[in-house]
């Protein structure tokens, strides 16, 4: 009698819980805000979580939704370029109770789907059309796919069986064909966790509890760091936060590589095998370090606490949810030790790794010539820093104009240097492929890291709700990458204005020239609105038969490349036919005058 009356406390915690979180998503959807954007409560909850959750921006979020008619049972598309993950939203806004088993059929619907896309966009929506054009490209890249059922429901028993089965199938089916997936649920419990999380980004430090009852574990001190070591039932691990965000693994030299290697293949298949029992021994375990760890009776009271050695075993075990939770006899070793040293940290998550091989992009942030450009930058400009770690912060005391960021550097190099805007929408062929012609000359000019993260500065200033340039929606839902297109009309204004059209102007010179002339801002304008010009003349180019337009496969050729320059000569051309144009050339033509010397030769990057 006290367990069932224990359970129904239990039962109405959880529900109160669940209701709390549909009343304040409700609240937050009534606004104008969506209300204006979009027609019914199904749409504003999937557009409620890619904004609060995923943190995209109204115009991505707009972009990604699919919802309406001929949306074949797919509400979003997400496309993250920089996790090499697709994200396939399906939703579900109930005010209680709680959700069967249709709601999956959905989600499988959609795998089944995906599969035929030629077959799937002759029959989807516009907005499906495009997006799966985007899926494509995507996939051709051996991107990750994520079904994500989001709900403020808590699944039946019979759907909880149905997704244990849906996750093993998928785990199967990736093991004969080439096709990388995984299923989830994110329920009213897990949302209300991604939420509170989601509101500490300024801090995003996880803290969080683990009891450790029945559960074999040793503490100790070794070289004055305290150190708990625990065999941990599997079952735990789907219970930390941050897995499938990523936010756990802050301080990792990498991120999820995706479920579809035999490292990853070979952990799902003795988790749902008949050998789980030797998990355990079969596991080398996971590494996670704390800024403070505190030992309590059985509670492990763990802050600031991020995983070095394991993102691919907690993805791949949260991958396989519903099986895991079964799982009573299947153990993990943990190892937590308390390192608040950003250093010291930095170089476990390196040891840790290296029992399988860390690729070079993992580690570039300690190549010779990184490290020789950061110093030399900071020896120039002792305001400004170069971050060069993943997580990183520059000390409060530097001057914000002044960070500058590896990623975003690599990037604008090649969109500047290179010529090739439609390279920096991911860290993996930068870091990998094209790292030896970015980084070959480690005496780069600081003048020039700053001049890049300068142009790039008034670039994004641009990119901002207001909207000042009046650029296409569209274009402004691929914020992610659309601004180094940007950055590269910027270069080729100089280039064409010079007749220079095969060479690169020095970063640092053209900055130099424009701001003695006042017209960074103009020349910055005149770039975006050229992009403009040539995205909109894309678009109303003619198709092939059964074929749709895709912005965001346009902008990731070089085909793109071709009609920018051309705005660009057009724009100059029209100038004088403009009230006052002629004087607004002439300025643009003299801020925009460099010496021959200026100008080299661009990087190839094909």
């Amino acid at each position: 009698m006290w367990n069932s009356m224990l359970d129904r406390s239990v039962n109405r915690l959880a529900n109160s819980g669940k209701s709390r979180m549909y009343e304040l998503i409700k609240k937050q959807i009534a606004s104008d805000y969506f209300k204006q954007r979009f027609p019914n409560d199904g749409q504003r909850f999937v557009a409620w979580y890619l904004r609060n959750i995923l943190f995209r921006d109204m115009n991505e979020t707009r972009d990604d939704i699919t919802d309406g008619g001929g949306d074949k049972q797919i509400d979003a598309i997400v496309i993250d370029d920089d996790k090499t993950l697709v994200r396939i939203i399906q939703g579900k806004f109930i005010q209680s109770g709680t959700v069967d088993a249709e709601p999956l059929r959905e989600v499988l619907s959609a795998w089944i789907q995906i599969k035929d896309l030629a077959r799937l966009q002759n029959v989807a929506n516009q907005k499906l059309q495009r997006k799966l054009a985007e899926l494509a490209a995507a996939l051709d890249e051996d991107y990750e796919v994520s079904f994500e059922l989001i709900t403020t429901g808590t699944l039946t028993e019979a759907a909880l069986n149905d997704l244990e089965a849906f996750q093993q199938e998928l785990a199967k089916l990736s093991e004969k064909e080439n096709f990388d997936a995984t299923i989830h649920v994110i329920d009213g419990d897990e949302l209300r966790r991604r939420y509170e999380y989601a509101i500490e980004t300024d801090n995003p430090s996880i803290n969080y509890s683990l009891n450790l009852a029945g559960t074999k574990f040793m503490y100790h001190e070794i070289a004055g760091t305290p150190v708990l070591i625990a065999a941990m039932p599997l079952k735990e691990c789907i219970k930390l936060p941050g897995i499938k965000d990523g936010s756990l693994f802050q301080k990792n030299v990498r991120q999820s590589l995706g479920s579809n290697n035999a490292v990853n293949k070979g952990i799902r298949a003795t988790i749902i095998g008949d050998k789980r029992r030797d998990f355990f021994f079969f596991h080398n375990g996971i590494t996670a370090l704390c800024n403070k760890m505190q030992l309590d009776g059985d509670t492990l009271t763990l802050r600031g606490l991020s995983v070095v050695n394991g993102c691919q075993s907690l993805n791949t075990i949260l991958s396989c949810s519903e099986t895991v939770k079964k799982l009573d006899d299947t153990f993990i070793l943990f190892r937590f030790y308390e390192i608040p040293q950003r250093d010291r940290a930095d170089k476990i998550s390196i040891f840790t790794n290296s029992q399988s091989a860390v690729k070079a992009r993992d580690l570039r942030s300690n190549d010779k010539r990184v490290l020789a450009i950061k110093k030399a930058y900071e020896l120039k400009y002792p305001s400004g820093f170069f971050l060069t770690k993943r997580g990183q912060t520059a000390p409060p005391e530097k001057n914000k104009d002044e960070v500058v960021e590896l990623s975003t550097f690599a990037k604008n190099l090649i969109a500047w240097h290179s010529q090739r805007p439609n390279l920096s929408y991911g860290e993996t062929k930068i870091f990998d492929k094209y790292f030896e012609t970015l980084f070959r000359n480690k005496d780069y000019p600081p003048e020039s890291v700053l001049a890049l993260n300068t142009w790039m500065n008034e670039v994004m200033k641009t990119w901002v709700p207001t909207n000042p340039l009046n650029l296409n929606e569209t274009l402004l839902a691929m914020r992610a990458y659309a601004p180094f297109h940007h950055l590269y009309a910027v270069e080729m204004c100089f280039s064409i204005s010079n007749n220079q059209a095969e060479k690169v102007a020095s970063p640092c010179k053209a900055y130099a020239t424009a701001t003695r002339a006042g017209m960074v801002d103009e020349i910055v304008k005149v770039a975006g609105i050229s992009l403009n010009m040539a995205l909109e003349a894309a678009a109303n180019e003619p198709q092939p038969a059964n074929r749709v337009f895709s912005p965001q496969n346009w902008i990731k050729t070089k085909g793109c490349l071709a009609g920018i320059n051309g705005a660009i000569r057009n724009y100059f051309n029209m100038l004088p036919m403009m009230p006052g144009g002629l004087d607004i050339k002439k300025k643009l033509i003299d801020a925009t005058q460099l010496r021959p010397e200026d100008f080299e030769y661009r990087w190839s990057a094909d």
